[in-house]
């Protein structure tokens, strides 16, 4: 019974702890609209909608410094420094569900 209790305990402590993409966008929110349906900065693409796969690649190369699309490397590798790959991956899923 107290296995049975702990992995229940474990089991809900990973769903709390998983990247929640729809708050990790709050931060993306100034410059790219709360749809994602802006231009950041005027300089940008819209992002809304864009397949998830090409968010977290886009996403993973601007942290690692060796994506600059339209001028912005600087500003988006400082914006995504402190995200996982977990991260990454849920703010990309949530954006590529934006309608």
């Amino acid at each position: 019974m107290k296995k049975i209790a702990i992995a229940m305990l474990l089991a809900g402590s990973t769903l709390v702890m998983a990247a929640d993409g729809a708050a990790l966008f709050a931060k993306c929110a100034g410059c790219h609209g709360q749809n994602g349906e802006k231009p950041a900065l005027g300089k940008s693409a819209v992002i809304k909608g864009l397949p998830a796969a090409k968010i977290e690649e886009d996403l993973k190369a601007y942290k690692a410094g060796t994506l600059n699309q339209h001028g912005m490397g600087a500003l988006m590798k400082g914006q995504v420094a402190a995200l996982s790959d977990e991260d990454i991956k849920a703010l990309a899923e949530y954006i590529s569900s934006l309608k």
